[in-house]
């Protein structure tokens, strides 16, 4: 006998559940748009399949536990949203869910990986600090257990020094724009250089740049994670850090950005919940907003130069902003855009995904990157950290000559201040000062 889902009973996100629940036709389209359920070929490992899963433990006919894996594997790339004919919310209900009933189904092993990954990558000095011990057990990663294994593995080799940003940057001459641009946490351990090229961009564009001082986690691994209140309380922070009188708050990191357009529901019934209303209407992915502004013409690239564009998912699908980077690429010239065959498809990457599911992760990354050497680029662009990380160490895997990973904004600038292409050579461990 099943029982209707009540959503008062699931409490302040009950209708980030239901509405998309109900909202869910079964009609299949997100099927083949599913990574996993690509690699897999099982309905349960499909976002209809996990739909229908989510569903029955809502409804008491299965526990929480019996559908563990499936949502474990899910990457939350959100390409079934844009496949979805009924506009089904998939993201908001794969948190809600998690928030709900998720947690009940960790091992102890996986509770402490879980721990150790929220308790670093969301605090640059911990996370580096972490980083560096890790580099001691390293050469015994074998003997370590294997949920942890990953986290070892994916250590770079080296770390550029730490940047002490500006608080505040002005243009010469006239000013078309003041905004805040958040830095991003692991991006700002891993590539501080993504920054600095973001800076150097929007003030050639007549931007003003505040860099707010001890800024934060905005929240979004945990959120992603369903760890909503913690995420709650890292917008909280954040947005008292963070000045009104400005155009826009950017940011160069497509999974922070995601859910900063999403604190409307990460800041709801707290004392933050205008203000994070307001980010979320003033929240703007960097390529986004160098569109919507204008970009100031590039003096363009000393010679041909073939860039492959990578959507990462949570640009692409979950903000729907696809066309922008491409826009300001094809404004460089001698750059060829060469486009992949799936763009669009995950990489493998998805937050923490690469240190909890390793094998898919895998998988993925290995099949994009082979797509891309097939292409014969001389570098790939993209929108987001997790991405260059993860596509950058199969490329290397795959390849004695990898093709470097840029962010989209790192082309602009080199675009801008072009040197010889001798310099442009790989970023392999996302080594700093490449550029």
């Amino acid at each position: 006998m099943q029982h209707e889902i009540d959503a008062q009973k699931l409490g302040p996100l009950g209708s980030m559940v239901t509405e998309p629940i109900s909202a869910c036709v079964h009609c299949g389209f997100c099927l083949p748009t599913c990574p996993t359920y690509k690699l897999l070929g099982e309905e349960e490992n499909s976002p209809r399949g996990r739909i229908f899963l989510m569903k029955e433990v809502l409804e008491g006919e299965l526990k929480p536990v019996e559908i563990a894996s499936s949502i474990d594997q899910c990457l939350g790339c959100a390409a079934c949203m844009t496949a979805c004919p009924s506009g089904v919310n998939y993201d908001q209900l794969l948190t809600g869910y998690r928030h709900l009933k998720h947690s009940r189904t960790r091992s102890w092993m996986q509770q402490i990986r879980d721990f150790m990954v929220h308790s670093t990558l969301p605090y640059p000095e911990r996370f580096r600090w972490a980083i560096r011990l890790g580099r001691l057990f390293k050469p015994f990663s074998r003997l370590i257990p294997a949920a942890i294994r990953p986290m070892l593995e994916l250590l770079p080799d080296r770390l550029p020094s730490r940047v002490a940003w500006p608080e505040v940057t002005e243009v010469e001459g006239r000013r078309r724009a003041r905004v805040v641009l958040l830095t991003g946490c692991a991006q700002d351990v891993l590539a501080p250089r993504i920054t600095k090229a973001a800076i150097s961009v929007l003030v050639r564009n007549g931007v003003e740049v505040i860099v707010p001082r001890a800024q934060g986690c905005c929240g979004a691994l945990s959120w992603h994670a369903g760890r909503v209140s913690v995420a709650a309380k890292m917008a909280g922070d954040l947005l008292q850090r963070i000045p009104q009188d400005v155009d826009a708050v950017l940011t160069t990191t497509a999974g922070c950005g995601s859910t900063l357009k999403e604190y409307g529901h990460v800041t709801h019934g707290s004392p933050a919940h205008e203000k994070g209303q307001w980010l979320s209407n003033n929240i703007k992915d960097i390529c986004e907003f160098l569109d919507e502004l204008g970009l100031a013409s590039p003096t363009g690239l000393p010679r041909l130069m073939r860039v492959a564009y990578h959507d990462a998912c949570h640009l692409l699908h979950a903000q729907k902003i696809g066309q922008a980077p491409r826009r300001l690429l094809n404004k460089i010239n001698n750059l060829q855009l060469i486009e992949l065959p799936t763009a669009g498809s995950c990489c493998g990457s998805a937050g923490s995904y690469n240190i909890e599911q390793p094998k898919l992760a895998e998988d993925l990354g290995r099949s994009k990157s082979r797509e891309i050497l097939k292409t014969e680029v001389h570098a790939v662009a993209t929108g987001n950290i997790g991405c260059m990380v993860q596509l950058q160490r199969h490329l290397s895997e795959s390849s004695s000559n990898p093709p470097p990973v840029w962010h989209t904004i790192e082309v602009l600038e080199r675009a801008y201040r072009p040197r010889s292409l001798t310099e442009m050579d790989s970023v392999s461990n996302l080594a700093p000062n490449v550029f």
